[in-house]
C-alpha cells in the first residue's frame, strides 16, 4: 500500500461484501418463491424480498465503486486523499440509509408518507429522506475524489473515472422527479436506471478494468489509455440514445422504435471492445503478477459482460422482437448475466486485487477464490440459459398463442427449479469468495507463525 489513505477502501470493501451476501441470499429466497409461491408469503411477501434483492445489488455495487475509487485514485494521482475523515463519514451515511431502507421495506413503515415512506418506483423505492442522504454522501464523495485528482497527477484512468462518477451522481437527481403521468414517469425513470447501467457505470467499469490490467500485466500506460478512450467513446455514443429501447411501449412517439433499435444494437460494440482490450493486454503483458485470481476475475468480467450485456441484450433489443419478448424471463436472463459480468465481477476483481495489499499480505487463498469464480460464473451462466429457454417458451405460449398467464407459469415450473439450483451455486461461490478474502490461507498462517518465532 503506497498511500495511507488507501486504507479507506478496506472498509468500503468490507461493507460491500456484507451487502453482497444479503443480496445473493435475498435472490435465493426470491427464486424459491417461484418454486413454492406460499413460502413465508404472509410474513415476508415476494415484493419485499425482491426489493431487498435488487436494492442490495445497487448499494453493494456502489460501495464497491466508491471503494475502488478510494483505492486507485491516490495511486493514480500520486497523493493522499483530500479527506479520509469525510470518506468515513460518507460510508456511515450510506450504511445508515441502507439500514433505514431495509427496515422501511420489511415493515412497510410510514405508508403513504412522502418523506419517510417508500416510493412505488422499481429500483428507486427508497424513501425521500434516504435519497437526500445519498445526495449528501455523493457530494462528499465527489469533493473528495475531484480535489484529490485536481491537486495530483491526471491520467486517462482518473479522467474517465471522474466522468463516470460525476454522471452517476448527477443522473441520480432525476430520482426525485416523480410525475403523476406514468409515461412521463418512465421516461425520466430510465434517465437514472438506463443511463447508469448502460452509460456512466460502463465508464467506471472501464476505468477500474484499465487500472487492474495496467497493474497485472505491466503493459505501457499509453496503450491502455488509447483503448480506454475508444471504449468510452463507443459506450457514450451507443448508450445515450440506446435509452430508446426502453421507450417502445410506454406511450412515447413511434420514432423511438427506430432510434432505440439502431443505437441499442450498437451497445454491443463497447463490450466487445472491453473484452478484446482485456485479452490483448494480457497477451502483450510482460509481467507475471502473483495475483492470478485478480487476473481471472478481470478477464472473466470483460468476457461475461460481453455475452450478458452485449449478446443477450442484442437478442431482444430490436423492437420487432421486443414486442413479443418484453417483460418475459428473457429480460431476467439478460439482466442477471449483464449485471454479474459487467459490475459484480469487476467489483470482485478490484477487491481480489486490493485486499491482500490493504491487509499487508501476499495474495492468499487464491485457489479458493478461483473456485468461487467458476462456481458463481458457472451458476450464473446456467441460470441465464435456463431463463432464456423459459422466456422463449413463455413468449410463444403467452404472447403468440395467448394462453393464460398462470397456466404458462405452471408450465415453467421445471425451469424455476433449475434456476434455483443455479442460484444456490452462486450463493455458495459468494460465501467462498468472502471467506477467501477474510481468512488467510495455510501458507500465510505458517509464514506469520515463522516470523513471530
Amino acid at each position: 500500500m503506497k498511500y495511507q489513505s488507501q486504507r479507506v477502501a478496506y472498509w468500503y470493501f468490507l461493507a460491500a461484501m456484507a451487502v453482497f451476501s444479503v443480496q445473493v441470499l435475498g435472490g435465493l429466497w426470491a427464486g424459491w418463491i417461484y418454486v413454492n409461491p406460499n413460502f413465508f408469503s404472509e410474513a415476508v411477501p415476494f415484493n419485499i424480498i425482491r426489493m431487498i434483492h435488487t436494492n442490495a445489488l445497487i448499494v453493494w455495487l456502489l460501495l464497491g465503486f466508491f471503494g475502488a475509487a478510494y483505492f486507485l485514485v491516490p495511486e493514480e494521482s500520486e497523493r493522499e486523499l483530500q479527506s479520509p475523515l469525510l470518506a468515513y463519514v460518507q460510508l456511515g451515511i450510506l450504511l445508515l440509509g441502507t439500514a433505514g431502507v431495509v427496515v422501511t421495506y420489511a415493515f412497510d413503515l410510514f405508508h403513504g408518507n412522502w418523506l419517510l415512506g417508500k416510493e412505488g418506483r422499481e429500483f428507486l423505492e427508497q424513501p425521500v429522506w434516504v435519497k437526500l442522504g445519498i445526495v449528501v454522501a455523493a457530494l462528499i464523495f465527489l469533493y473528495n475524489i475531484t480535489f484529490t485528482v485536481l491537486k495530483g497527477r491526471k491520467t486517462a484512468i482518473t479522467n474517465v473515472l471522474l466522468l463516470g462518477l460525476w454522471g452517476l451522481v448527477l443522473l441520480f437527481l432525476f430520482a426525485f422527479y416523480n410525475p403523476g403521468n406514468l409515461s412521463l414517469d418512465k421516461m425520466f425513470w430510465w434517465y437514472v436506471v438506463h443511463l447508469w447501467v448502460e452509460g456512466t457505470w460502463e465508464l467506471v467499469m472501464a476505468s477500474i478494468l484499465a487500472f487492474l490490467l495496467l497493474k497485472l500485466t505491466g503493459v505501457d500506460r499509453e496503450i491502455v489509455e488509447k483503448w480506454l478512450y475508444v471504449i468510452v467513446a463507443t459506450a457514450l455514443f451507443s448508450g445515450i440514445l440506446g435509452t430508446g429501447h426502453h421507450y417502445y411501449w410506454i406511450g412515447t412517439p413511434g420514432y423511438w422504435k427506430w432510434i432505440g433499435s439502431i443505437f441499442s444494437s450498437l451497445e454491443v460494440v463497447p463490450f466487445f471492445a472491453m473484452m478484446s482490450f482485456a485479452f490483448i493486454m494480457v497477451w502483450k503483458g510482460k509481467r507475471d503478477h502473483p495475483n492470478k485470481a485478480a487476473l481471472l476475475w478481470s478477464l472473466g468480467s470483460a468476457t461475461v459482460a460481453f455475452f450478458g450485456a452485449g449478446v443477450w441484450g442484442f437478442l431482444h433489443t430490436l423492437h420487432g422482437v421486443n414486442y413479443y419478448s418484453h417483460g418475459t424471463q428473457i429480460t431476467a436472463a439478460h439482466g442477471h448475466l449483464a449485471f454479474y459480468g459487467a459490475y459484480v465481477s469487476v467489483n470482485l476483481a478490484i477487491i481480489t486485487y486490493a485486499m491482500p495489499i490493504l491487509r499487508g499480505r501476499d495474495p492468499y487463498n487464491q485457489v479458493l477464490n478461483m473456485v468461487s469464480f467458476w462456481l458463481m460464473t458457472g451458476g450464473m451462466a446456467f441460470m441465464t440459459f435456463v431463463l432464456t429457454f423459459a422466456g422463449v417458451i413463455q413468449t410463444h405460449m403467452q404472447r403468440v398463442l395467448g394462453d393464460n398467464f398462470m397456466d404458462v407459469q405452471d408450465g415453467m415450473a421445471l425451469f424455476y427449479i433449475m434456476r434455483w439450483g443455479a442460484g444456490l451455486a452462486v450463493v455458495i461461490g459468494a460465501i467462498l469468495f468472502i471467506y477467501a478474502q477474510l481468512v488467510p490461507g495455510r501458507e500465510v498462517i505458517a509464514r506469520d507463525a515463522k516470523q513471530e518465532a
